[in-house]
């Protein structure tokens, strides 16, 4: 089944993720959301399945520029618009295998997920 990683090229968890898949010689695809963007419909999936504040990450330097304004008007329904602008406040990573996904890496659970 194949594999998708969607998050940032230089974010240490992503490189976690991609030695793990590496070392257990999985294949897998790589998208970078600054390099290849992220659509909207693919985020609104992604919310509606793990809910918006697993969505968003909020420990990320993208989250800290923002203004207070905006980060108090966050909701569900201006999120996705907001996570597509700002791909980089998306949790990484995003791993998708078939019909399935998964938010955030964790070196126990990630293995399991991927078929591992």
């Amino acid at each position: 089944m194949a594999i998708t990683i969607y998050g940032i090229r230089n974010c240490d968890t992503i490189k976690k993720a991609r030695r793990l898949l590496d070392e257990q010689e999985v294949a897998y695809k790589f998208h970078d959301y600054r390099a290849d963007g992220v659509p909207k419909k693919l985020i609104a999936a992604w919310v509606k399945k793990h809910g918006w504040e697993t969505v968003l990450n909020k420990r990320g330097t993208t989250w800290r520029q923002l203004d207070d304004k905006t980060k108090a008007s966050i909701s569900e329904s201006n999120v996705v618009d907001l996570l597509a602008e700002h791909p980089a406040m998306i949790k990484r990573p995003v791993t998708v295998v078939g019909k399935e996904s998964m938010i955030g890496f964790s070196k126990d659970s990630f293995p399991e997920f991927i078929g591992q």
